[in-house]
């Protein structure tokens, strides 16, 4: 492959833009309206879960919540492009691009409430567990990629991360592997402008992170974070040319983090609300429905559906999340190791004994009122 066509256009690919105008491109197609309006409920729903959970950490009910609020086109196209046997990739803010995958939402928010467990089965959606550490799940995503191949199974592999996270180690390490092996991987950066407080101009002389993938030998792609019409073009590319032997390719999203980084972060204490505001008529939401609305595709009726089923599942999450959980003792033992070793099943049977004469001593005490009479 020529090193021009590995190259990323000199602009992002824009297909809707700010103002719900759509702009024709010789390569990409805006897909179909069965597949554009399916984005859009799902954008109403990423943007009210995200809403939603702000509101439990203020409640005390997360313990911490990274928002992808704005950043919802990026989360829901990275679900939508992959088949079932395809894996995800997550990193700590993408809970919504989870959800989209299928994972039920409050197996997806126990994480973020510091229960004991992660909440979702990777295997069922195929979803890998989210990841706090910058860049490690890229390598996770490598290694899986390459031994799907090598057990012969059709599979892509979409891994995603932030603009921080290209300043990791890591990130080298898993682009010049996939590289190399030439393994089915779509890398999806989402460039939303800060690495915490880091701006993007503090990490990289580069002209965009999408031109790193040239570095490696693998295609690099910059589009509109913002564009759903646009992701799904470019990521279904990238991964139609993953399963068809293409090798890997780099993804940069251009998108913004409207919110602070987390809810312990103070964004005021480096970037200004002139820097934001432009951000805000950029909305992911506002532009696809703009342009479903001027086609004559979404009515008021379903744009009111759209939100009521998305008000359900807020409502549901709620409910959900306001539960305590009553963890047993015995669960100590029970995800430790798949076959546990003689000493665990030692300890697990004096516990089990401990708890059972617990339960006899309660049951044969005597009630304050058959005291009284003994005395």
């Amino acid at each position: 492959m020529h090193a021009d066509d590995l190259l990323p256009g000199d602009t992002p690919l824009r297909l809707i833009d700010q103002d719900g105008a759509s702009h024709p491109d010789d390569r990409h197609r805006i897909p179909s309206t069965d597949t554009t309006l399916d984005g859009y409920r799902r954008l109403v729903l990423a943007r009210r879960l995200n809403d939603q959970a702000d509101a439990l950490v203020r409640q005390g009910r997360l313990a911490v919540y990274p928002s992808s609020h704005g950043q919802e086109a990026c989360e829901v196209a990275a679900a939508m492009v992959l088949d079932e046997r395809d894996w995800l990739f997550p990193t700590y803010r993408d809970t919504v691009a989870v959800i989209a995958r299928g994972v039920d939402p409050f197996e997806a928010f126990v994480l973020l409430r510091g229960d004991w467990h992660s909440g979702y089965d990777p295997t069922v959606h195929h979803v890998a567990p989210q990841s706090t550490p910058l860049a490690t799940q890229l390598l996770h995503a490598v290694g899986f990629a390459h031994a799907a191949r090598l057990r012969g199974e059709d599979t892509v592999v979409l891994a995603m991360c932030g603009d921080g996270a290209t300043s990791e180690g890591d990130f080298h390490e898993a682009l010049n592997f996939a590289a190399v092996f030439h393994l089915p991987v779509v890398f999806l950066v989402q460039n939303n402008g800060y690495a915490i407080s880091v701006p993007l101009s503090r990490q990289t002389a580069a002209p965009s992170i999408a031109h790193k993938g040239v570095g490696y030998g693998m295609r690099g792609r910059l589009v509109d974070g913002n564009d759903l019409a646009a992701l799904l073009a470019v990521l279904g590319e990238a991964v139609a040319e993953a399963r068809d032997g293409g090798g890997p390719t780099l993804v940069e999203a251009l998108t913004y983090r409207i919110k602070s980084h987390t809810n312990a972060d103070d964004a005021t204490r480096y970037r200004t609300a002139d820097e934001v505001e432009p951000w805000l008529a950029r909305d992911p939401l506002l532009r696809l429905r703009t342009w479903l609305t001027a086609e004559g595709a979404l009515g008021e009726g379903d744009d009111a559906e759209a939100h009521a089923h998305a008000e359900r599942v807020a409502a549901d999450l709620r409910a959900a999340i306001m539960t305590d959980a009553e963890p047993h003792p015995e669960d100590l033992f029970a995800h430790v190791y798949a076959t546990p070793t003689p000493h665990l099943r030692e300890q697990a049977e004096q516990l089990a004994a401990e708890l059972a004469a617990g339960a006899s001593t309660e049951s044969t005490a005597p009630t304050p009122d058959t005291a009284e009479v003994a005395r």
